[in-house]
C-alpha cells in the first residue's frame, strides 16, 4: 500500500502504470477559513463555499485560524475504486492495521521540528582543569545581587573566584551591564554559572572564551542518571506487559506538560466516595445553579472533571476484532488519549506563583492546596475533605519544673521521617560512602549507588520521638528555659494521608530527594498513638505570654515603610494605598515581592482602602488576676496577627477565634475562617478538646470507616471525623527523578481488588506495584463490622 501527499491523481496513475502497485490512501483535509490566508502559505481552492486542500503532512494548521475536518479513503486502482476510511467491517484485518498506522503516524516534518530546537551542548576543554580560588567566598542560598551594580536578575556565578555579577544587556534594555563579561576579560576565569538554575541535574553554564554554552562536567552527569533510570523503570513497572483497563473509574488524565502532580492528586482524590458523591453525584444540581461564567467556578470544573474520569465515556477499548485489538496492543500501542484537566488547573492555580506555572511541582504541596480550595468553596456545604481533616495533640513539658502544657491544631496530612541511621542496610551504605568518596578524589566514575532500605517503624517512631523546643519560655519560671514536645494523634480521620520525607537539601542548597526505600505496610495501626490528654499527677502551666517589652520607637518602626518601593509600584499603575500595604505586608523587602502580594490580593474589596496599622500598645480585655505586664492565654491572641486578620476584611472577633483555634498560626487561622464563616465568638482551644464523640456509629459500606461528627463541632472547632485508627493502603503516589521540580509523576490505586497503574493518560493494571519507593500514601480506616 502506497500513501501519496499532496500529488495529483495524474501523477498516482503514472506511479501505478511504472509499479503495478494498485492500493493507494488518499487523504483530503477540508478546511473552513475563520482568518484571511491559508495555512502554511498554502492557496486553497474553492468549493461549495469551503476551502478544500489536498493533506500534506509537512504542513501545520493554526487552530485559531481554520477549522477543519480529515477525509481518508483507500484506493483501488485502475478502477479508481474508493472505500472510506474506516471501514472495519469490509476490509481485512492487516489492511485496517496498516491504515490506521498510516493516519496515527506523525509526518517527518513533525519528527524533526522538536528536534530542530534542541541545542548540541559541548562538554568544556576546562572541565577537568578548572582552576578554582581558596579565597574564602561563601554563595549564600539567595539574596544575591551584581557586586558592580544593584542588578537582582540575570546574574552568574563565576566558578573560578566565585564573584556573582550580571550578564549582558539585551536589546530592550533589560538584562543586565556586562559585568560578567567584563571581569572575564580582566580575569581571565572562564566559566560562569547562572544563578536560580542550578539543581541536582544540572546548570546553564557558559565559557566566555569558547564564547557558548557548555557542560561542566560531563561524565558526572552520565553516571549519575544510573539509579534514576532504575527508578523510572521500577515505579512506570516498565519492560512488563501491562494489560489496559476501561470503563468508569479507569480514565487517564492527559499531561499538559508537567502537569503530572496535579493528574495523579485528581486520580486519588476522585477515587473517594465523599469526592464522588459532592462533585459526581451532585452533577445536575452543580450545572444547574452553575454562574454565568463557569470556568471561575471550582466546583463546576471539579465536577467536570470528576464525570469525565468516573462516566466510563472517555475510557473505551476499540471497537475491532479481537485478532485486530491484540494485534494494535502489541504493535501499536492504541492508548486512551485521556481527558484534559486544563480549565481546573488554570482555575485552581490562579494567582499561585508556582501552580500557574509549567514547571513541575510538588504533589504534596498541591495536595495541601488543592484541599484548602476544596474549603473555601465547600462554606454551608458538604465539603469531602471533612474525611482528611484530624486534631493533633501537642504536649510541651518544661524540663526544669516538669510541668506541661497540652493544645491541639488541625491537620490533613502526617510527614514521616526517613532516619537514614536506621538502614538495615547500613554497612553497604557506608561502604558505598567511602567508595563513592575515594572516586571523587581520584576523579574515577562513582560506585553503582546503593539505595537506603528503611523500615517503616523506625519512620514512625522518629515521628513520635520528643523533639526540643527552641526558645521556650516557661511560663512556671518567667523565663526561658528547656523544653520538649511530644505529638498524639487526637483524633483520627476517616482517611489517612501519609508523606514519606524524601526531599532535602544540600549542603549546597540545592533541593535533592533522597535515594530510599521503605516497607509501607498494607495495614496500619495507630490506636497506640491516641492523644490522652492531661495525666493524673501532671501539673499545667499556668497560661501566661511573656512579657511583650516594647521600645519607645516601637509604633515608628511599624509605620517604617520603603516608599521609593511604594513609588516604583504606583508608577505601573497600581493604587498608591494598596502598593503601601503590599510593602508593609512583605515586611519592606522590596517591590518585587511588594508587586507578587499585589498580584495575589487585588481582587479583594479592600484592596485599595487605606492601611489600618496594628496598635502593639493596646493589649486588648484582661482579667484582674492577671500579672502586670503578660496577657491571660485564653483571651487574645497577638494584636499584631489580629490587625493582619482584620486588615483583610474580616471581624475582629472572628479573627480572634480564628488565630485561638489555630494555636495563632496566620496561614491556618485565614483557612479556618474560610471554612468556618458562620462562627460566633467562642473559646475555641477550650472547646476542641471535646470534639472527641461520645460513641461510635457505622457508616454506610462505601466509605469503609467507622466514624461520627460531633454534633457541637460546627460552633466548637474545626469538623472532624473520629474513629479506630486502624487502616488499609489504597493508593499511593509516587516521584521519580532527583528533585520535586524536575522528574515525573504516577501514581496506583486499588480497585475492585487489584492494583491499577496511572500514568498520564495510560491506565493498566499493576503487576508489582512499587509500595516501598511511594512519596505520598493514602489510607483508608477499616471497617469493625
Amino acid at each position: 500500500m502506497n500513501t501519496f501527499l499532496g500529488f495529483g491523481r495524474e501523477h498516482v496513475e503514472r506511479h501505478y502504470r511504472k509499479t503495478g502497485q494498485s492500493v493507494y490512501m488518499h487523504l483530503k483535509r477540508h478546511v473552513k477559513e475563520k482568518a484571511t490566508g491559508a495555512a502554511g502559505g498554502a492557496i486553497p481552492r474553492r468549493r461549495n463555499g469551503k476551502v478544500f486542500l489536498d493533506l500534506e503532512l509537512n504542513r501545520d494548521f493554526n487552530g485559531e485560524d481554520y477549522e477543519y475536518e480529515d477525509e481518508a479513503k483507500l484506493v483501488i486502482f485502475p478502477d479508481h475504486f474508493e472505500i472510506p476510511l474506516p471501514n472495519i467491517e469490509e476490509l481485512p484485518a492487516l489492511v485496517t492495521i496498516a491504515c490506521d498506522a498510516v493516519l496515527n503516524a506523525p509526518s517527518a516534518y513533525k519528527k524533526q521540528e522538536p528536534e530542530s530546537w534542541e541545542e548540541e551542548i559541548q562538554v568544556s576543554r576546562h572541565a577537568r582543569s578548572l582552576r578554582q580560588l581558596d579565597n574564602g567566598v561563601r554563595i549564600p542560598p539567595s539574596g544575591w545581587k551584581c557586586q558592580k551594580c544593584e542588578m537582582r536578575e540575570n546574574l552568574w556565578l563565576n566558578l573560578t573566584d566565585g564573584s556573582v555579577l550580571c550578564g549582558k544587556w539585551f536589546f530592550d534594555g533589560s538584562g543586565g551591564n556586562g559585568h560578567a563579561l567584563e571581569h572575564y576579560r580582566e580575569t581571565n576565569h572562564p566559566l560562569a554559572v547562572k544563578l536560580d538554575t542550578i539543581t541536582p541535574d544540572g546548570a546553564d553554564v557558559y565559557s566566555f572564551e569558547e564564547e557558548e554554552a557548555v557542560v561542566k562536567n560531563g561524565h558526572h552527569t552520565d553516571n549519575n542518571s544510573r539509579p534514576r533510570v532504575s527508578e523510572w523503570e521500577v515505579i512506570q513497572e516498565s519492560g512488563m506487559k501491562l494489560k489496559m483497563v476501561y470503563g468508569s473509574g479507569y480514565t487517564g488524565i492527559k499531561n499538559l506538560g508537567n502537569s503530572c502532580y496535579l493528574g495523579t492528586v485528581l486520580q486519588v482524590l476522585f477515587s473517594i466516595p465523599d469526592f464522588q458523591r459532592m462533585y459526581v453525584g451532585n452533577l445536575q444540581r452543580i450545572f444547574d445553579y452553575s454562574p454565568l461564567d463557569p470556568t471561575q467556578d471550582f466546583a463546576t470544573q471539579m465536577a467536570k472533571l470528576g464525570h469525565g474520569l468516573l462516566s466510563g465515556q472517555n475510557s473505551k477499548p476499540p471497537m475491532k476484532s479481537e485478532l485486530i485489538e491484540q494485534v494494535m496492543k502489541e504493535e501499536h500501542k492504541h492508548l486512551q488519549r485521556g481527558i484534559s484537566p486544563r480549565m481546573l488547573k488554570a482555575l485552581v492555580s490562579r494567582g499561585h506563583p508556582e501552580f500557574s506555572s509549567n514547571r513541575q511541582q510538588d504533589a504534596h504541596e498541591f495536595l495541601l492546596h488543592l484541599i484548602n480550595q476544596v474549603e473555601r468553596n465547600s462554606a454551608g456545604s458538604e465539603n469531602p475533605s471533612d474525611v482528611f481533616r484530624f486534631l493533633v495533640e501537642e504536649r510541651v513539658q518544661c524540663c526544669q519544673t516538669r510541668r506541661v502544657r497540652y493544645t491541639q491544631r488541625v491537620d490533613y496530612c502526617i510527614q514521616l521521617p526517613a532516619p537514614i541511621e536506621a538502614a538495615t542496610n547500613r554497612e553497604e551504605l557506608l561502604t558505598y560512602e567511602a567508595k563513592r568518596k575515594e572516586a571523587e578524589e581520584n576523579m574515577r566514575a562513582p560506585p553503582e549507588p546503593v539505595r537506603a532500605r528503611i523500615p517503616f517503624t523506625a519512620c514512625l517512631q522518629a515521628f513520635t520521638e520528643p523533639e526540643n523546643v527552641p526558645d521556650f519560655w516557661s511560663s512556671a519560671l518567667q523565663a526561658k528555659s528547656a523544653g520538649v514536645k511530644t505529638s498524639r494523634f487526637a483524633s483520627f480521620p476517616e482517611y489517612l494521608i501519609v508523606q514519606i520525607k524524601k526531599f532535602t537539601f544540600g549542603v549546597d542548597w540545592v533541593p535533592k530527594k533522597l535515594d530510599l526505600a521503605i516497607d509501607v505496610p498494607d495495614f496500619l495501626d495507630l490506636s497506640r498513638l491516641r492523644a490522652t490528654g492531661l495525666q493524673s499527677g501532671e501539673e499545667e502551666l499556668p497560661d501566661l505570654l511573656p512579657p511583650i517589652v516594647l521600645p519607645e520607637d516601637t509604633r515608628d518602626q511599624l509605620c517604617d515603610i520603603d516608599e521609593a518601593a511604594v513609588m516604583q509600584l504606583a508608577e505601573m499603575g497600581f493604587p498608591l494605598e494598596a502598593c503601601r500595604k503590599a510593602v508593609y505586608y512583605t515586611g519592606n523587602m522590596g517591590p518585587e515581592m511588594a508587586f507578587n502580594w499585589i498580584i495575589a490580593h487585588m481582587e479583594e474589596p479592600d484592596f485599595a482602602e487605606p492601611l489600618p496599622l496594628p496598635s502593639m500598645l493596646d493589649p486588648g480585655p484582661s482579667t484582674s488576676e492577671s500579672p502586670v505586664g503578660v496577657t491571660p492565654l485564653g483571651n487574645l491572641p497577638p494584636e499584631e496577627s489580629i490587625a493582619i486578620l482584620t486588615s483583610m476584611g474580616f471581624p475582629r472577633s472572628h479573627s480572634i477565634n480564628a488565630l485561638k483555634a489555630t494555636n495563632n498560626n496566620l496561614e491556618r487561622a485565614l483557612d479556618w475562617i474560610f471554612t468556618h464563616p458562620e462562627e460566633e465568638e467562642s473559646d475555641a482551644l477550650s472547646d476542641m478538646a471535646d470534639t472527641e464523640p461520645n460513641g461510635i456509629t457505622f457508616s454506610n459500606a462505601n466509605s469503609h470507616s467507622d466514624s461520627t461528627l460531633s454534633p457541637d463541632q460546627d460552633v466548637s472547632g474545626p469538623r472532624v471525623k473520629d474513629g479506630p485508627g486502624r487502616y488499609e493502603l489504597f493508593a499511593f503516589i509516587s516521584h521519580m527523578g532527583a528533585s520535586t521540580m524536575s522528574g515525573h509523576y504516577v501514581c496506583h490505586i486499588k480497585k475492585e481488588g487489584r492494583w491499577v497503574i496511572y500514568n498520564d493518560h495510560k491506565v493498566c493494571l499493576s503487576e508489582r506495584p512499587p509500595k516501598d519507593l511511594g512519596y505520598i500514601y493514602f489510607y483508608r480506616r477499616l471497617s469493625s463490622s
